[in-house]
């Protein structure tokens, strides 16, 4: 009974009138107050922020901020995919015939995760990252190779959360959620970076919607509030760091595995 009250909440909860509103009061004066609350209650390493706590107007302000020159060293290479963000791996492995198998107890179709884009043919035999960013981490959003990019498109959807029990308990929250994702083709083939928002999230920004070209770890995008970065290769071009696994702790920058030419499967 119990999860039941706690799913009909998360339902009811999930509506974009209601991120709206949490939306308009994070980007209000009245939030700057509760900034250093903000911080000690996630324990957020607050010296890592390009400005001073005094510095920033509001608590989106604040939750949006940049780091310090030098705080996320990106890792060097023309066949290197690195991590977009600070994150938990939720997640991790090839996909098998367009399915993301057993992300938190459910498969996702990645047909339905990017909106049914002709860009999916790429990444029924890809490989699947899923990195979950909670309000501890910085939630910048950072480009994971170097290429150009050739699309992007926003998916207005719904605003279930995506901790634990919005991801085991919420059906397919992955591909209900509203979603923003940016593809980059590289020298070794295209990433997609699908950035899903979570409860009260009022949006998904670019940092500047008119750059066509990245570098490994240029600004990309960002949350205002906590969400997850699914990222995606295409068919036959990854190989993961070995070692890596779900559950591990990840930062921006850093090298998740190689990039090579198209292999045969």
């Amino acid at each position: 009974m119990a999860k039941e009250l706690l799913r009909l909440m998360t339902e009811l909860s999930s509506r974009k009138w209601l991120s709206a509103l949490m939306g308009r009061f994070s980007h209000s004066r009245l939030s700057r107050g509760i900034i250093p609350v903000f911080i000690k209650s996630y324990q957020i390493p607050a010296h890592e922020a390009e400005k001073e706590i005094h510095e920033y107007r509001t608590l989106n302000e604040f939750f949006s901020r940049r780091l310090k020159p030098g705080m996320r060293p990106v890792e060097e290479g023309r066949d290197v995919l690195t991590s977009p963000v600070d994150a938990q791996i939720t997640a991790m492995g090839e996909i098998n015939a367009g399915t993301i198998l057993n992300v938190k107890g459910q498969d996702y179709s990645v047909a339905e995760l990017l909106n049914f884009s002709p860009h999916l043919e790429l990444y029924k035999h890809g490989y699947v990252f899923v990195l979950y960013l909670s309000p501890t981490d910085y939630h910048r959003i950072h480009a994971p190779i170097t290429g150009v990019r050739t699309e992007s498109e926003h998916i207005k959807g719904r605003a279930y959360p995506v901790n634990d029990f919005g991801m085991t308990q919420m059906k397919s929250v992955l591909c209900r959620n509203e979603r923003l994702i940016t593809y980059i083709a590289g020298e070794y083939g295209e990433v997609a970076v699908v950035k899903v928002g979570a409860m009260n999230v009022s949006s998904i920004r670019y940092n500047d919607e008119s750059v066509a070209r990245f570098v490994n770890g240029d600004d990309l995008a960002y949350f205002e509030f906590g969400s997850t970065v699914v990222l995606l290769t295409q068919d036959g071009t990854f190989t993961p760091c070995p070692g890596l696994k779900t559950g591990d702790q990840v930062r921006m920058g850093q090298l998740l595995g190689t990039l090579h030419a198209k292999q045969s499967r």
